[in-house]
């Protein structure tokens, strides 16, 4: 079992900048990432004193700057993306219904998988997920992505009914059914924020 603990704290290095840590017993090194919204997080395994986590961040601090700049950057570009009405909601809406779950099919026959339910939301986190009992759900905000992100997202949804994790054999079947998933995956990466930007 993998035992994760987070604590918030906070460093004093050019000035005051709060920094999430997450100790997992499995974690082996320390690492330190800049998330979306200029969130500083460390990942840091069990053992490791917080006098060392503080040294390590203090040490990596112009990377940690240049990165959270790019975040504030990504922030007010997604800030100036136009709204979508209510109206245009509705019709992704109605267009992913009448669009998803016929994607959903053809892959499922090629992969030979079953699936529960199909349900179209309208979401800021997530693109698509799949619940251990088959149950998928999709963004309504794909149907504004190229056809071949959609499928690659029905791809990824549906490789979780025979590996509900992202191991090396999950991403092996995905490659297995859509040889160019990078393509569309790299594409949801560079682009998916301004997407979500567009939902209120």
């Amino acid at each position: 079992m993998n035992k994760k603990e987070t604590e918030n704290r906070q460093i004093r290095e050019n000035g005051k900048m709060e920094i999430n840590v997450i100790r997992s017993s499995r974690r082996k090194h320390l690492a330190i990432s800049v998330e979306a919204g200029g969130l500083v997080t460390v990942r840091a395994p069990y053992g490791i004193s917080r006098e060392r986590i503080n040294k390590v961040v203090a040490g990596n601090m112009d990377w940690i700057e240049k990165h959270l700049q790019k975040a504030e950057k990504a922030a007010r570009e997604r800030a100036a993306v136009p709204k979508l009405t209510l109206q245009e909601l509705n019709a992704l809406g109605d267009q992913a219904v009448s669009y998803i779950p016929a994607r959903v099919r053809k892959y499922a026959r090629e992969m030979g998988v079953s699936y529960g339910r199909i349900t179209i939301r309208c979401q800021k986190t997530r693109w698509g997920s799949c619940s251990a009992k088959g149950n998928l759900n999709f963004n309504c905000l794909l149907m504004l992505a190229p056809p071949e992100v959609i499928d690659y997202v029905v791809v990824h949804e549906l490789s979780h009914r025979k590996y509900m994790n992202h191991s090396r054999e999950f991403w092996a079947e995905v490659e297995k059914t859509m040889p160019d998933y990078r393509r569309p995956k790299r594409w949801l990466k560079e682009h998916g924020g301004e997407l979500m930007a567009r939902w209120h």
